[in-house]
């Protein structure tokens, strides 16, 4: 008697281990892969911030793109402040709202194709510095 309990039981292991599986695989396909936003190059960085909402996994990588973006200004300037050094660039009056910063990144970085080979942050950094030159 105890045989005959063993496949069925077996049966019912496999169709929940099945149940339990789908949702998560599922799950899988939406979220973004984690090597898509390993950003170690401008290139890199350029790829996530020309994504579309409408991409895959392209919300989360506009968020970020913008978040990398803002990170490397915020810290360009506390690092400027705090090591008392003229800044790298200036922010223009009136400021352009993120969007508009972002596409004129990507717009810069596509003509200075020797641009993407660097690391991302140097690439914001030759950017921001070419189209935001302080007046001294």
């Amino acid at each position: 008697m105890k045989h005959r309990f063993k496949p069925a039981l077996l049966a019912i292991m496999a169709a929940l281990a099945a149940m339990t599986v789908a949702p998560l695989r599922a799950q899988t396909v939406a979220s973004p892969s984690e090597t898509a936003f390993l950003v170690t190059t401008t290139g890199d960085l350029v790829r996530l911030c020309e994504a579309t909402p409408t991409d895959p996994t392209g919300i989360a990588a506009l968020h970020f793109c913008h978040g990398f973006a803002v990170g490397a200004y915020q810290y360009h300037q506390i690092a400027a402040a705090a090591e008392k050094k003229p800044p790298l660039f200036c922010e223009p009056n009136p400021r352009p709202s993120r969007n508009e910063a972002i596409a004129s990144f990507v717009s810069w970085a596509k003509q200075n194709p020797e641009a993407m080979n660097t690391p991302p942050v140097e690439g914001i950094f030759r950017y921001l510095a070419q189209r935001y030159p302080c007046r001294r």
